[in-house]
């Protein structure tokens, strides 16, 4: 019976403690918008890129994907330890669900290299709007990640930060690869954006992706430019203005859901 209670009271707790590093980051919309922007362009150039194409929800709404990614993330990170675990369960069971469809078994560096892509823009993101985290919250991220990973059955997950820091650099050499998928996914970034929110988003991209992904998408950091567009975004929301900012940078079709995002988390 103890035993039991135990189990009942860790259940109970937060999946993420209050004051992590994690909810820091996932908590603010800015920061979130910034985490997506950079996985948008790492997805199109990953390897295993075909399996977001197999349903189209990807290619046919990329945008409208990442409000539920991150729905999907927030529920995770702002949640009570047993919510946490019911929503990882229905992310393994929709994975599963599109493997039998497809027949085929995603692989596992696939899914690797999706986490590590919310592990490390994480951090960029910090660094690029406020500062680099420091050597704690660096483990403090990874191990939060990790335990995700592991609650969605990932195998080979590196124990720390430093010993996934080279894990990432091998799979950033190895997974990437600019393909007519990759083509198909910008054209649809564009479209979807119109020529200058697009073009802002490339700017962006350029300065947050790592050096291989800025290689193959031919990339060019601005950091003056960018930095100067940063400044101006944060001393708007200081003033009041950032509905009136992410109207601008978002698609009409996208306003409900950036408001939602910046309600703040679940």
């Amino acid at each position: 019976m103890c035993r039991g209670l135990l189990v009942l009271s860790c259940m109970d707790q937060d999946f993420v403690q209050p004051q992590s590093i994690v909810r820091r980051i996932w908590g603010d919309p800015d920061l979130v918008l910034l985490i997506f922007a950079g996985s948008a362009a790492e997805f199109a150039l990953n390897r295993a890129v075909d399996w977001l194409f197999f349903t189209n929800a990807l290619p046919n709404d990329p945008i409208g994907r990442l409000f539920s990614t991150v729905r999907y993330a927030q529920r995770i990170v702002f949640a009570r330890e047993a919510q946490a675990l019911e929503t990882l369960a229905s992310i393994t069971a929709i994975h599963a669900g599109v493997e039998r469809a497809r027949g085929q078994s995603i692989p596992d560096w696939a899914y690797r290299d999706v986490l590590y892509m919310l592990i490390d823009y994480s951090q960029r993101a910090h660094a690029l709007v406020d500062r680099p985290l420091r050597p704690a919250e660096l483990e403090a991220l990874y191990m939060t990640f990790l335990r995700i990973g592991r609650e969605l059955h990932i195998p080979q997950l590196p124990a720390t930060y430093q010993e996934w820091r080279k894990d990432r650099e091998q799979h950033l050499d190895r997974d990437l690869a600019y393909s007519s998928l990759t083509k198909r996914l910008f054209e649809q970034y564009a479209r979807q954006l119109g020529p200058w929110r697009y073009r802002i988003l490339m700017e962006i991209q350029a300065l947050i992706v790592p050096a291989q992904a800025r290689a193959l998408l031919r990339l060019h950091p601005k950091p003056f430019l960018v930095g100067s567009c940063v400044q101006g975004y944060a001393l708007a929301v200081q003033l009041g203005l950032r509905t009136l900012m992410e109207r601008v940078l978002m698609p009409r079709k996208y306003w409900g859901d950036m408001q939602k995002l910046t309600d703040g988390a679940p």
